[in-house]
């Protein structure tokens, strides 16, 4: 009787760690983009109540607050998360500050949320200063 050998080859092994390792090296970097927007979206998340306290504070005056004391809001250190350092405002701007413990390519960078007034109502604008690259951004910032 022949006995039959029964499992993979060293060859066929190879084979599926190739295409693991092809795998991986497009899913990392794809999750890192991920991760990196989901940082920031925390920080226009975070800045939700600041933006509501400069609108009304245009409604009700016609002017923009000139920093977080004149818009009835906290130090900017007070508006924190898990990747965000502080949110602090300056005018129709609500600059976003990241640090902690976010990413590389966004510690220490700032998201600026800017207010333009028209016709009544205040629509709001998002920039970089063109630092964080666009497919960090989450979409409302591109």
């Amino acid at each position: 009787m022949k006995s039959r050998q029964i499992g993979f080859t060293l060859i066929e092994l190879m084979i599926v760690v190739a295409i693991i390792g092809l795998l991986a090296s497009l899913a990392i970097p794809a999750y890192q983009s991920y991760t990196v927007r989901a940082q920031i979206s925390e920080g226009l998340q975070l800045a939700g109540p600041l933006k509501s306290a400069v609108e009304e504070y245009n409604f009700s005056s016609g002017a923009f607050p000139v920093d977080n004391a004149d818009a009835a809001l906290g130090v900017p250190s007070n508006y924190t998360g898990k990747y965000v350092d502080s949110i602090s405002v300056n005018g129709a701007v609500v600059a976003i500050q990241y640090g902690n413990t976010a990413s590389a390519h966004i510690s220490g960078q700032t998201v600026l949320l800017t207010a333009t007034s028209s016709d009544g109502s205040i629509v709001w604008g998002c920039t970089t200063g063109g630092v964080i690259p666009d497919t960090f951004l989450p979409s409302v910032c591109r």
